[in-house]
């Protein structure tokens, strides 16, 4: 055995354990950790807006790479500390727990003061320069990997338009305020380059979360912009998650409430379709995993309904209503701030504050039950709504158990137009979604039989976005899909039962190909999201041209790439456009589309599922107008889609 004594424990100083071990810090050293980085950067900006002393924050991507934020308030502090005999500024970006968050004076609410704060963020970029605008001046410090060194330096207005360190950072708000601007570490993230559209939806959410505030985002690579800024704050976010939805009461109920430390907000929508949406928030942080709030509010809603339909009579003779029955449809948002929230996990995912559940219960329960009564047409309808969740979770019950006896779907029975591999190992293995049976030939011919099954489909499967669950089905193509892959679904769902690693969608390159891709992601994602989720499903890429010269042959998956590469090869080209799949023969499937070493697979992922299932609604639900404006606002994108 290897000796172990205390000689081998190691003390890490100042800002080495953060790089010694990033992601007890920020929760990976991939996309999510990279994008943290600019959340606790921003979470600053908006402590600042919360305290009263911002109202604007700008960001910007830089075409290197780098990125700021810059905020209107007061700016950190620059002058000596006392006891420390170090300016401020230095301070709060190189010691662990350190910042004025820890005073209840200075900062009442704070996201910022469980965070992991913008001193890790200092740790992990390869340099990071923060700049405070007061009292007329401009002080900056140059940090690299979080060691200073520059010193803090002070400049006119006019000297930091020639300082090399800055000069080049871009200041929308000169009178007062902080920038941070960093480039992360390319030692310690897997990737460095920051996804504006991952950006633009956290920000979306700060902006809905604090009507108050303008934020705008910038990025220099791709010369994209945007401001946010929404005066209707969460009524205007529920009903921006219910685009495309038909929704049940009108106008959102409101609920602004403070109580002692606390304060509690939320506005609630409901709409006909069955998946609940519920946003969770504490001072801004969004908890994607809920917690004693979310909980509490949930409890809040349930009594509310259940006890006013029962004081109105309004459930005899119905079965009991369920928790889940009374948030079947439910659009909510729900935004508690309090001071020192405890979050479970650095990355603030979760709340873990016992005593908010029943505080935010409390509020919600007496909140609906005054507005239910001075409101009782609405609260009719929502009740209405709710037995209707009651009454179809009762017979989906009895139609899935009773689909599940005709099909076996638990048991080995596959498909008859289902050409299986004949490897078992999961791991290894993919099953091609074809469209029709001329194409599923040729892939039945051009597969690999060891670990790459076909299945064929007839024509479109059936929207599941406009059907109920018994209707879905009792669809025979939906049907062979469950089949073949083998979890079942929904709350049946099982993906230790996954039949194939890889699930790939192989349509013809043009619209109905893309209507067909569209209606299967449809199903995946209402019937099987962690498919998704955990990144098994996958569109295939077939190529539009053959272009030949002499004995060249050359495959173009795009339409603005075949000019180019006939220019390229000078003329006197042989061009073929495949208008199917089954326009090829198996050998050229086999090198375009199958062959693991030649083919281009697409991965289906979901960045943000609320942003997805108000896509799904809005161009595959029932409402027409909402399909026709999205079409007309982004029909100028559909050539450079990748589909």
């Amino acid at each position: 055995m290897d000796k172990y004594d205390s000689s081998q424990i190691q003390i890490l100083e100042g800002l080495k354990a953060v790089r010694k071990v990033p992601g007890m810090y920020i929760g990976s050293t991939g996309t999510e950790g990279l994008h943290h980085m600019v959340y606790e950067v921003v979470d600053n900006c908006i402590d600042e807006s919360m305290a009263g002393f911002a109202s604007n924050i700008n960001i910007v991507i830089y075409r290197d790479g780098s990125i700021s934020v810059e905020d209107d308030g007061r700016g950190i502090p620059v002058d000596i500390h006392p006891k420390y005999n170090r300016p401020g500024l230095e301070i709060v970006m190189t010691e662990l727990h350190s910042g004025a968050k820890f005073d209840k004076k200075v900062y009442k609410v704070t996201g910022g003061l469980h965070g992991v704060g913008v001193h890790v963020v200092n740790a992990l970029s390869e340099y990071l320069i923060a700049l405070v605008k007061k009292d007329g001046k401009i002080y900056y410090e140059r940090f690299e990997r979080g060691i200073p060194v520059s010193g803090l330096v002070t400049l006119t207005p006019d000297e930091a338009k020639n300082d090399e360190n800055i000069k080049d950072i871009v200041i929308k708000y000169p009178e007062h305020g902080t920038i941070i601007k960093f480039y992360p570490d390319k030692e310690i993230f897997d990737s460095t380059d920051f996804s504006y559209s991952v950006i633009s939806e956290r920000i979306m959410d700060l902006a809905f979360l604090n009507p108050k505030i303008t934020i705008n985002l910038s990025d220099f690579r791709t010369n994209k912009s945007e401001s946010f800024h929404f005066d209707g704050g969460l009524v205007e976010y529920v009903q921006y998650l219910n685009q495309g939805k038909e929704v049940i009461n009108k106008d959102p109920i409101h609920c602004y409430e403070e109580y002692k430390d606390y304060t509690v907000e939320f506005a609630m929508q409901y709409n006909n379709d069955v998946p609940e949406i519920s946003e969770s928030f504490v001072n801004n942080i969004k908890t994607p995993e809920g917690g004693t709030h979310l909980t509490g509010f949930h409890t809040g809603v349930s009594r509310a309904i259940i006890d006013y339909a029962k004081n109105k009579n309004l459930i005899k003779g119905v079965s009991a209503i369920t928790g889940d029955d009374t948030r079947e449809g439910l659009v909510s948002v729900l935004h508690v701030k309090m001071y020192n929230p405890q979050f479970e996990g650095q990355t603030k995912e979760k709340l873990g504050n016992s005593a908010v559940k029943n505080i935010v219960s409390s509020i919600t329960e007496k909140y609906l039950k005054e507005y239910f009564e001075s409101f009782p047409l609405v609260a009719e309808a929502i009740i209405r709504r709710v037995l209707a969740a009651s009454a179809a979770r009762e017979a989906s019950r009895k139609a899935k158990d009773l689909v599940r006896r005709k099909t076996a779907l638990e048991s080995g029975s596959l498909p008859g137009k289902l050409a299986d591999c004949s490897s078992d190992d999961s791991k290894i293995t993919e099953i091609y979604i074809v469209e029709g049976d001329s194409a599923g030939g040729s892939a039945k011919q051009a597969r690999n039989r060891e670990f790459q099954a076909i299945l064929p489909l007839r024509g479109k499967i059936l929207n599941v976005e406009k059907a109920n669950d018994n209707k879905a089905l009792e669809n025979e193509e939906i049907k062979n899909l469950i089949t073949a892959i083998g979890t079942n679904i929904k709350d049946k769902f099982d993906i230790r039962n996954l039949r194939y690693n890889k699930i790939i969608i192989m349509t013809d390159a043009d619209v109905d190909g893309a209507h067909i891709r569209t209606l299967l992601l449809t199903f995946f994602y209402r019937f099987m999201k962690d498919l998704i989720d955990q990144g098994h499903v996958y569109f295939a890429q077939p190529p539009l041209y053959r272009i030949q010269k002499g004995n060249d042959i050359h495959y173009v998956f795009f339409e603005d790439e075949k000019d180019d590469l006939i220019k390229k090869l000078g003329g006197n080209v042989i061009i073929q456009r495949f208008k199917g799949l089954g326009e090829m023969n198996p050998e050229q499937l086999w090198d375009t589309t199958m062959n693991p070493e030649t083919r281009k697979l697409v991965q289906v992922t979901i960045e943000d599922a609320y942003y997805a299932d108000q896509l799904f609604s809005i161009l595959m639900g029932e409402k027409v107008e909402p399909r026709r404006k999205f079409i007309e606002e982004n029909a100028k994108y559909v050539k450079n889609l990748d589909i």
